[in-house]
């Protein structure tokens, strides 16, 4: 019975997470992706409150304060970003460059983190992923630059954003208990994306009538499947694996959405595309074999989820 959890587990977020990019794209088609994606965090944050709510009288103003810090760098410029982003390039496309979270979360975590200096395996996955988004890029930015281009930058910043939002949670006041801390940020993020929504104009032009069934199914099942069932699973496997195989799901979701890309959503691919794939998932894998050799964070992170278990856990795109 364990083993079977293990591996649903592990196909949840593999496969769960690989396929929102996908849905992402299918869900801004006919919603503003601010707009859309406030909802998806706010429909997800009441669902986790509501599952902890024996721990919400721990809630204080610094942690709300936390939250609200943490919010504005998961949520809205990494969330909100790749959605406004996905407008304009295909979902396999975003989730190569935002499969640069592992890259960025090395280099802060050197500067501003832990102080781990990546050794040689980490420095090459560092060089070898970056040159994978500029093998990516690089098409579209041979004259002006273009939506799509601006598009790339965003997704990149938004995997940026992601990893400063991780790292600042580590020792950020946020509750100890993983549900209610993601419940809080959730929330938080709702808030700053409606805000930017309403900022940007998006609900002047919005029509509930245009709305696609196919627009609504994606929003349903981002917030139960992206951000519930797979978050679930995730916090579940930290408690029984290690970081390091959990972490494996980092270049595993770009290659699942390429193919559901190409096989649900007509999404062209490209030898460049498959170039440039397989050059930032080998460098994502460097980098994370560099974390679990001596010296490495592993040690550190297994040490944290053996004292006090899984927290500050935010949810994947």
């Amino acid at each position: 019975m364990r083993r079977g959890r293990f591996v649903l587990a592990f196909l949840a977020i593999y496969l769960i997470w690989g396929s929102t990019y996908l849905a992402i794209s299918v869900a801004v088609e006919s919603i503003p992706p601010l707009a859309m994606m406030s909802v998806r965090s706010l429909a997800a944050g009441l669902i986790l409150l509501a599952w902890s709510r024996r721990s919400v009288h721990t809630l204080d103003a610094s942690a709300w304060r936390a939250a609200f810090i943490a919010g504005a760098l998961l949520f809205l410029l990494s969330h909100g970003s790749l959605a406004w982003a996905e407008l304009r390039v295909p979902s396999g496309v975003a989730a190569l460059l935002g499969a640069t979270t592992p890259l960025w979360l090395a280099l802060i975590d050197w500067r501003w983190g832990s102080g781990h200096v990546p050794g040689w395996f980490g420095r090459a996955g560092l060089a070898v992923g970056f040159a994978g988004v500029a093998l990516l890029v690089a098409p579209e930015w041979g004259g002006a630059p273009t939506g799509a281009a601006i598009a790339n930058v965003a997704i990149v910043g938004a995997a940026l954003a992601w990893a400063a939002g991780s790292v600042y949670g580590r020792g950020a006041p946020l509750p100890r208990d993983v549900r209610l801390s993601t419940a809080v940020q959730l929330l938080a993020g709702s808030a700053w994306l409606a805000a930017a929504s309403i900022a940007m104009g998006e609900w002047r032009t919005f029509s509930p009538a245009r709305v696609t069934t196919e627009s609504v199914a994606a929003v349903l099942y981002l917030i139960v499947f992206g951000s519930v069932v797979a978050f679930t699973a995730y916090v579940w496997l930290l408690r029984v694996t290690t970081a390091s195989m959990v972490g494996t799901h980092a270049y595993v979701n770009p290659i699942v959405a390429v193919a559901l890309g190409a096989a649900l959503g007509g999404e062209r691919i490209t030898v460049m595309t498959i170039v440039s794939a397989i050059t930032i998932v080998g460098g994502v894998i460097l980098v994370l074999i560099d974390k679990t050799r001596p010296g490495g964070t592993e040690s550190a992170i297994a040490a944290v989820e053996s004292s006090h278990g899984p927290q500050r856990v935010a949810v994947n795109p």
